[in-house]
């Protein structure tokens, strides 16, 4: 695989960015004293999704590249069950859930592959 000449060349990294304004538009939503709870929570792991991918891309190596989408895939994980957590308490609507779930699997798959591509 040839490196990146920019992290915005990576579908990853312009998926991940509308999952975050995705995420945003959703939990504005949630009850107001959870804005310091998981209403940031969500929203920290979702912006640390795109965040990793652009600093991993800008690394000097493939290894070092690889580390921060595994970050990445750990952050959208995290993401994940704070979706699964909001749908249970009721803050999130099934049909919300189930978009933002599509969304999170395309990301994980193009994650996974985009390391897998990069073992050396």
């Amino acid at each position: 695989m040839r490196m990146v000449n920019n992290h915005k060349d990576l579908e990853v990294w312009k998926q991940s960015i509308d999952f975050v304004t995705a995420i945003y538009n959703i939990t504005k939503e949630f009850p107001k004293e959870e804005i310091y709870g998981l209403t940031s929570q969500i929203r920290r792991a979702s912006v640390s999704i795109p965040s990793n991918i652009a600093e991993g891309a800008a690394r000097k190596n493939k290894t070092e590249f690889r580390q921060f989408l595994y970050i990445s895939l750990g952050s959208l994980s995290e993401v994940e069950t704070q979706l699964i957590i909001s749908l249970e308490i009721s803050y999130l609507e099934k049909k919300a859930f189930e978009e933002l779930n599509f969304k999170l699997i395309s990301i994980r798959k193009m994650l996974i592959g985009l390391i897998k591509s990069l073992k050396v």
